[in-house]
């Protein structure tokens, strides 16, 4: 055997390794369903519920900004409609109409701007909003700078100067409210940190949501301490490994797709209902973010530190928002923005994970009218569409 496949082979057992510390929370659920569902009809069920399921197909007027490296940033635009109640606007003689507020949606890590499904559902034709795939994510481009031998690793700065080229490109005029959901919410900070008269003279609300302003790297993800040192350890360098095999990993990842269905259960939900649609829905999102990309944005986390940025937000209404049982960004990340920000309102959400937005769309849809009305973006109170998960 030669030293290279020597090398691939401990690069597995490395990867092995770190990944069955991960997966021990889910995997004896996942033997007990194999127990009584077999392979075959797991893989029916899957199909099945690609085939039925409505998350994830709203679309909106597309849309593409470049970022400074040229990376094309892929985003959709929903419009107010015409016959939408308005909230009411002053209007003097001889001036056109103010622009309207425009929501600009920020997904997480390894996700993409269909995971607002539910929130876009509800709020589609009444506010002007914006969704976008962050770079290498969904359909924006994969990162320009991250590409090639000599690619550079992923910075939140670089995702706040993406979020700048999008809003230049899809909203550049007119009062903002920004909503931004785990790695969504660190963009939002960044934006603020670098272009801080941006959020003074345009943005009008922000809602963080499962996110955090930093210290990621004390996050045990529901392991005890030992397993999460070993992981906090090899971690790292087996998704770079990873990623230099992607074709090898990829081929892994479908092959223990139950394994992983599993575990991206444990770290999505909490709820013992969720249903398997949602779940499934989730776990596409997540599947089809490449290894390589996973590898490439991992590192970011660990050096993410905005506390500071988020003095730029003190003057406008705050949501701050997380599930109570998130293994990801556990609620105390967002308990502490709250601290930060004492005008904020809180809400954490009971028996809620780190994917709250889909596991309980309700509450966030709910919470995000009220602030939507609080800066008179939509009338008050708000009528959000029923039936708005099944669009």
């Amino acid at each position: 055997m030669s030293e290279s496949s020597t090398d691939n082979w401990r690069r597995a057992g490395l990867a092995g390794a770190a990944i069955g510390v991960l997966a021990a929370g889910a995997a004896a659920g996942v033997a007990i369903e194999r127990l009584t569902v077999g392979r075959g009809m797991r893989q029916k069920a899957r199909l099945a519920l690609d085939a039925t399921a409505p998350y994830g197909s709203l679309r909106g007027t597309p849309g593409k900004a470049l970022a400074d490296d040229g990376t094309a940033l892929y985003y959709e635009v929903d419009e107010v409609e015409s016959d939408a109640p308005a909230p009411r606007r002053r209007r003097l003689f001889g001036r056109k109409a103010p622009a309207p507020v425009t929501v600009v949606f920020s997904h997480g890590y390894c996700l993409g701007q269909d995971s607002w499904h539910f929130q876009r559902a509800a709020l589609r034709g009444l506010v002007r909003t914006v969704y976008w795939d962050q770079r290498s994510h969904g359909r924006s481009e994969r990162g320009h700078a991250q590409s090639g031998p000599d690619g550079l690793p992923v910075s939140i700065d670089q995702l706040g100067r993406d979020l700048k080229a999008v809003i230049d490109a899809a909203a550049p005029e007119g009062p903002l409210v920004l909503v931004g959901h785990s790695m969504g919410g660190m963009t939002i900070m960044a934006l603020a940190d670098r272009y801080p008269e941006l959020v003074r003279e345009r943005v009008v609300g922000v809602a963080f949501v499962g996110t955090s302003a930093g210290k990621l790297g004390e996050v045990n993800y529901g392991l005890p301490s030992a397993g999460v040192n070993a992981v906090r350890r090899v971690l790292p360098g087996v998704l770079k490994a990873l990623g230099a095999q992607a074709e090898l990993v990829e081929r892994g990842r479908r092959a223990t797709a139950d394994l992983f269905a599993g575990l991206i259960k444990k770290y999505s939900f909490s709820s013992r209902d969720v249903d398997p649609a949602v779940a499934r829905f989730a776990e596409r999102m997540i599947e089809a973010t490449p290894i390589d990309v996973v590898a490439e944005f991992y590192p970011a986390f660990a050096e993410h530190d905005k506390s500071a940025a988020l003095a730029a937000f003190l003057d406008v209404p705050v949501l701050a928002l997380a599930g109570d049982r998130d293994l990801v960004t556990p609620s105390s990340h967002t308990e502490a923005i709250a601290d930060l920000l004492p005008e904020a309102e809180l809400v954490i959400v009971p028996d809620a994970g780190h994917l709250v937005m889909l596991e309980h769309p309700e509450a966030v849809t709910d919470r995000l009218a009220d602030l939507l009305a609080k800066v008179g973006a939509v009338p008050a109170p708000t009528a959000t569409k029923a039936g708005a998960g099944s669009s």
